[in-house]
């Protein structure tokens, strides 16, 4: 049996109330009525529509608040505005706060049955969305589990039975054996290492983060995260450049995870850039805006590539890369700053370098701080 689609009307003209069940009676729609806005809500939460539409200029509340109303009771509810009032601006306005679509009055039955369709069509995707999201974070945790208990368990083991067999063997072993065993330990580590990466990767909690935020200064992240990766690019031969406008505020965030950003995208940086090339650094304050710029010289990443670069797992087909890494660490970068209301995104070309940009809300409250002691700990990091 085809489930029917669920259809709310909100107008306080009763011509288009009827006009709307008339035109629709033949489509396969339970609809509903409201001749206020105030009505219409109540309505929202008891009939649980599919599909709503709603009309600018009523008595009591505007069709503006019952968008905004809609939004906040379930925001995958597909809002359609109809008006007789119909402007550029309140269409605009209308978008801005939720609504799909816009279908001015008077409209004709082949207008009404048309922007319906769509409407449904937009709900059918919103919703497959929301479940392809769910069982994403199901799989996410059943992941997690599988490696915590499955892989992490008796790989902790073995790497504690290798560490008392190489005290208990230590005399008994040529010095080609203790190289193995070496080896064998080696790899253990790093497959420990890798469990452990992933299991963070995963189980992130960007709740925990935000309950951590607190003003936090970047050039502090900078530094620290530069600090953290500085060994390596020392073995590399690669510079690492910073520029910090003096104009930068704090932010509202969390500084241990910030830092753990920035060291995976520098990280990355140095990782696939040759040696005795540059890494550049640069922040400054755009439109309330604190924006983060990394540029290297390294191998680039292909067209086909980057749409994936910030998906769990995702690792590059290149066969080119010197260094293959473990596919998590821009997908945890990028859930890091969407927990501080920011964003991530990536210019590159193959053989071409890369650049990452960041940005992060300016925190508003920076007069309440003391920031000559922050930026006299940038001199001490």
């Amino acid at each position: 049996m085809e489930i029917r689609s669920k259809i709310l009307v909100i107008d306080d003209e009763e011509i288009v109330l009827d006009s709307c069940i008339q035109i629709l009676s033949g489509g396969n729609y339970d609809i509903q009525t409201a001749e206020n806005g105030l009505l219409g809500v109540q309505m929202v939460e008891e009939f649980r529509p599919d599909l709503i539409f709603v009309d600018l200029k009523m008595p009591g509340i505007s069709g503006f608040e019952v968008i905004e109303k809609i939004q906040a009771i379930d925001p995958a509810i597909v809002t359609i505005v109809i008006t007789g009032f119909a402007t550029i601006g309140s269409a605009v306005e209308a978008m801005q706060k939720g609504a799909f679509d816009f279908l001015p009055k008077p409209f004709t039955p082949a207008e009404l049955r048309l922007i319906t369709s769509r409407g449904l069509e937009k709900r059918k995707l919103v919703l497959e969305t929301l479940a392809l999201r769910h069982q994403k974070e199901l799989l996410r945790e059943h992941f997690a589990a599988i490696v915590s208990h499955e892989l992490k368990s008796p790989l902790a083991a073995v790497q504690q039975y290798l560490f008392v067999l190489s005290g208990e063997l230590s005399e008994q072993l040529t010095e080609d054996q203790q190289r193995r065993f070496g080896r064998i330990q080696a790899r253990i580590d790093d497959l420990m290492n890798l469990i452990h990466t992933w299991l963070r990767a995963i189980s992130v909690d960007l709740n925990t983060i935000k309950e951590n935020f607190k003003p936090t200064s970047i050039p502090v992240v900078i530094s620290k995260a530069v600090e953290s990766v500085e060994p390596h690019a020392v073995r590399k031969d690669i510079s690492i450049k910073s520029t910090i406008a003096e104009d930068v505020p704090l932010v509202d965030g969390d500084e241990g995870t910030l830092v753990e950003a920035i060291v995976n995208i520098v990280g990355n940086a140095i990782k696939y850039s040759p040696s005795g090339s540059l890494v550049e650094i640069s922040v400054s304050f755009i439109d309330d805006q604190v924006f983060l710029r990394i540029q290297d010289n390294g191998i680039g990443i292909s067209a086909e590539d980057l749409p994936f670069i910030f998906e769990d797992f995702y690792t590059s087909s290149d066969e080119n890369k010197a260094e293959r890494g473990s596919g998590v660490g821009l997908a945890l970068t990028r859930r890091i700053l969407e927990a501080h209301n920011g964003s991530i995104s990536v210019e590159s070309e193959l053989g071409q370098g890369s650049a990452f940009e960041m940005f992060l809300p300016g925190y508003e409250e920076e007069s309440e701080i003391n920031k000559s002691e922050i930026l006299e700990s940038v001199d001490n990091t």
